[in-house]
This record gives C-alpha cells, structure tokens and sequence, in this order.
C-alpha cells in the first residue's frame, strides 16, 4: 500500500512516503523552492511529485493520503457560508488559492471531525489522486510523538512533544506500556478548549525575535550564545510558569501578545548573551521537571522526543542525562517538516492496531530520502566550468582536508530533515579552530557555537562522552555530549566554549564514501573526526541538485566538491 503525507503549514511545508511499513522518500519543500522554511499555507505540490518521482510513482499510484490539519484551500471546506464558498472557488479557478487553518475551523464549529466541514473526496480527485479513498487528517502532537517510537524498539516509553503549537496545544505526553499506547495529556480532547498560552518553545522564540533574528529559524544562535552570558533572568522569567503534579507546564500569560511583549521588554535588560542563558535555562528547568514528574509517576527509562522543541541538543542532553534514562531518540525531522512521516504512520496504526504496528518498527539506518543526482553531477560540475582532477575521491579529498581546504561532498540521496549527515556536507579538518572564522566567512554566516564533528563509529567513544542513552541519538546529531579531555586540544575547532560537541556518529554501511574519507584522513593523522557542517549559504537550504552544487564551488563557497566519481575544483 503506497501512502502519501503531507503538511502545507504555513512554515516547514513537506511529504513523506512509505511502502506499506517501508519510508521510501521524504522531502522539505524549501530544498525545491530554495526559499528557507518555505510553507506558505499551501498544498506543497512540488513536493508531492518530487518524492513521487523518487519513487518512479505518480498520484494516480497512491492508495492513502495523509494530512496535518494545517493550511488546506478554501474551496473545498463545506461549511462556509455560500458567497464565501463561491469566493473560495473562484480564487481556487484563478489560481489564488486562499488557505484556511483546519484546527481553527474545527475549533470554530465546536468539531473534532475534519470530514464534517472538508470534502476530501473532491480534494483527492482535483490533486490527482484518482486511486486514493481514504483522506486521513492526524493529530499534529501525535505525528510528532510516534514519528520517533516508530523507530524503536522499546516496549515501554514514555513519549514527550513540545513546539510552539499544533492543533491546540503546545506538549504531549503518552504513555507506551502492556501493548497500549495511552495520551496523558495534549490530544484531541484539548482541540477545542479555549487555547492556553504556556509554551517554552514560544517564549524562546519570542526573545529570538526580540535579540534581533527571525524566530522559527535562529533559535539555535540562541543555544550556541547561552554559553557565552549568565542567566540573569532566569528567576524572573520563571515566576511566569508552573509544573503541575501531572507533568503539565502552565503559564499566567493571557494571550501570545501578552507574552511576546514581555519577551520584547525584559530582553532590553541584560546582554544578549544573558538573554539567550536566561531563556535557555528556563527551557531546561521546566520541559526537565516536566519530564521526571511523569517519568517518577509511571517508571519509565526510554524517552521518545519530538517537536520543534527539541532541535534545541543542549535540552535534549540533559533529558539523556537523567537519572535512570536507558536510551533517548529524537526523529531526525524533529520539527513541522517530520509531520509527514507521523501522519503515515498514525493511519497504518489505525488499520492494523498498536500490537501489529509496534512489531512492524525497525530502528532508522539513515535518513538519505532525497533525490540521487549521482548519474547528473559530473556532467552538471563540468559543464558549469569545474575541473576534475582526481577519480580517487576518498584519497584526493583527504590529502586536501589535512592541507587545510575546505571541501563539499555531493553523493547520494539527500538527507531529510534540518542537518546534513554526509550526503550534502561540507568537511573540514578539526584540528585548527580559525577554520570557524574562514567558513563563516565563505557561508555568510555568524553563529556562536563551532561546526559539528562527524566521527568514526568504531572511534566515537574514545573521543566523545557516548554512551548507550545518546548513542542512537548521535548518529543524527540531535543531542550534544562531552568532548573528552584529552581530545579537546586536538580538535579544537569542534569544541564548544562548555567543552561539548554535537557530533554525528558515522558507519560505514550507512554512507561508504563519507566513513571512507574520514578513515583515510584518520589513517593519515590519528584523528577520527572531521568537520561536519551543511553544504548551504546562510538563509539558504541545504543544497539539492548539481546546478546548486556547481554554483558553490564557482563562487568559492567551498575549495572542492567530491563525489563517488572523484574530486572537482575550480579551474
């Protein structure tokens, strides 16, 4: 059965595909459209025949489609008044479609039923999916919160959303235990209430705004500054909130104004640097009491993590590091564009019931879900003007690492979700932290945190603080850890000021070019760690094909590309 989900939010706006229990592709629309972030409250239909054509699939191919109660066209929502439902089609036919938040309609109406006010049906038949019966709307916090148990193992869990919001509320809690998948807190029976103003992922968001960067984008400046300023504010920003004794996080905010505006003013008051503490600080405190309040009640040692949240590695190592945790997974598309994959694998929950569902999970492997431009890439460098000069990519490229240049490597699928992991990453060497200013420079970037490491599997634990809680987690670089001491001078340009690292974990079954040319360049040096940071300009995405991938190179971005046929320069 072919399944197809989507989120046409107004941000993150993605698709994901599965085979049955299988995910065959997934893909960001932003990667398509090179505008970052990009949603727009539509239907993100490039996306959808992207990961088609990944596929060698077309609509008419789909059996299900899955998604987010998010933006959908006006035109087709069946309780609007008939001058609006007339207006609605009519932009639909001039192609200015207007989009309308699903959650809010059905909030409006007093409804938890997307089907009583949205004719699927006639959606499925004009988007071209002439096979597909089955519309299914998700929960956004449970396509969050099962996006990462699915790709486990445990038995008993203890699932933990947090964002800004979705579909009412701004957390989840459910509990897996004896076969039963059990919400605590933040599902469908919370859609309707009057919305609550208590999220962290708000207010950290708000003084991302206020410290002058773009919220929903640059929180992670944020995490990477903390460990520069003192949290001077902490006392005061917490006298806002409350843990109940349910684990529930509370707020005397009245409305999102109220608090962006406190955020906004209190900002004003201490340094940037004690700003991003204080707030980093509160996020810590509360989603940790949060968590030990309903691990304490239920006793439970695996924790599944996702939203938005928890693209914040400094959180998710202190939730690793709490007494009793045995192992910690964050799904690598931890925000609004990993909806998707939830999405899918709520409706195969639903057909087949938990107990088939828990025996069909199986752990992730890697997230190359992309397209494969590996037959187009030599001819698209060439034909930009880019010189080949090695077919030995593997020793090329680590001969020029260990001499200091800075090199992309183009091979493969690309990854899914915000970091690169080898398909699309520009590597550097380690050992000299000046690297950090120059690819800054080359990248238009300005971040407070090093560039990650990606490290040797077989090596990792000599060079880094892993251990069985956060190894799973490391190989897709969501959590940071310790560098070890004496690791510290060597590679000094992975080391944050706190001496952590955010490093991903590398096998060679996963990705044999990448483990081949960081083992060559360890073989060379005793070092089994490059620089790993996203082959992207600042306030671009990732790169995605060979025209992207060429125009980086002649514009200097980067001294080299390598792929599986060899090394490229400028000429």
């Amino acid at each position: 059965m072919i399944i197809l989900g989507f989120n046409s939010g107004f941000h993150d706006a993605s698709v994901a595909l599965f085979d049955d229990y299988r995910l065959v592709g997934a893909v960001s629309l932003e990667r398509l459209t090179r505008q970052k972030g990009d949603g727009g409250g539509r239907v993100p239909d490039a996306a959808i025949d992207e990961v088609l054509s990944i596929a060698g699939l077309s609509r008419a191919d789909v059996d299900i489609v899955c998604a987010a109660r998010t933006a959908l066209p006006a035109a087709y929502y069946t309780h609007l008044p008939p001058h609006r439902k007339l207006e609605a089609m009519a932009r639909q036919w001039l192609g200015k479609i207007k989009p309308k938040s699903m959650s809010n309609e059905l909030r409006r109406y007093g409804l938890t039923d997307a089907d009583k006010i949205f004719d699927g049906a006639r959606f499925l038949k004009d988007f071209g999916f002439t096979k597909a019966q089955t519309l299914h709307f998700y929960n956004h916090h449970k396509a969050h919160a099962i996006s990462s148990l699915f790709f486990t193992d445990w038995q008993k869990a203890l699932l933990y959303t947090a964002d800004g919001s979705g579909d009412n509320v701004h957390y989840s809690h459910y509990l897996l235990e004896n076969e039963q998948l059990i919400n605590l807190y933040g599902d469908d029976r919370y859609l309707l209430p009057e919305p609550r103003v208590e999220s962290l992922g708000m207010m950290y968001g708000y003084f991302t705004q206020a410290l002058g960067y773009k919220i929903g984008r640059h929180e992670g400046k944020l995490t990477g500054l903390s460990a520069h300023g003192e949290p001077k504010l902490y006392s005061e920003l917490a006298s806002h909130f409350r843990v109940d004794a349910d684990g529930c996080i509370q707020s005397d905010f009245a409305d999102r104004r109220a608090m962006q505006q406190y955020c906004y003013d209190i900002a004003k008051t201490v340094s940037p640097a004690d700003a991003a503490a204080s707030v980093q600080k509160l996020l810590e405190e509360f989603i940790v009491q949060s968590v030990n309040v309903i691990h304490t009640k239920y006793k439970v040692n695996h924790l599944a993590l996702g939203g938005g949240v928890f693209a914040n590695v400094k959180l998710n190592r202190l939730l690793a590091e709490q007494p009793d945790m045995q192992e910690v997974f964050i799904f690598p598309a931890m925000g609004d564009e990993g909806l998707p994959a939830g999405g899918c694998l709520d409706y195969l929950l639903l057909r087949d019931g938990l107990p088939q569902w828990l025996k069909s999970r199986y752990r992730l492997d890697n997230v190359y879900l992309g397209r494969d431009y590996n037959s187009e890439i030599e001819t698209g460098l060439l034909q930009a003007g880019a010189k080949k000069i090695s077919d030995d990519p593997v020793a090329e490229a680590a001969r020029r690492i260990i001499k200091g240049e800075c090199g992309a490597i183009y091979n493969g699928r690309m990854e899914f979700g915000p970091r690169a992991l080898g398909a699309r990453t520009i590597l550097a060497n380690p050992t000299d932290p000046a690297v950090n200013d120059d690819l800054n420079n080359r990248l238009d970037r300005s971040d407070f945190m090093p560039f990650a490491p990606v490290v040797l599997a077989e090596r990792a634990d000599e060079v880094f603080e892993i251990n069985d809680v956060n190894r799973y987690a490391c190989r897709f670089m969501t959590i940071t850890c310790d560098v070890k001491p004496e690791w510290r001078e060597k590679i000094k340009a992975v080391v944050h000021v706190d001496h952590s690292a955010r490093p991903q974990i590398i096998r060679r079954e996963d990705n044999a070019l990448y483990y081949d040319i960081i083992k060559s360049y360890a073989d060379a040096t005793g070092i089994p760690v490059l620089i790993n940071t996203s082959f992207n300009v600042h306030e671009e995405p990732i790169v995605n094909t060979p025209a992207e991938c060429a125009r980086a190179l002649m514009d200097g971005r980067v001294d080299f590309i390598v792929t599986g046929q060899g090394v490229f320069v400028r000429p």
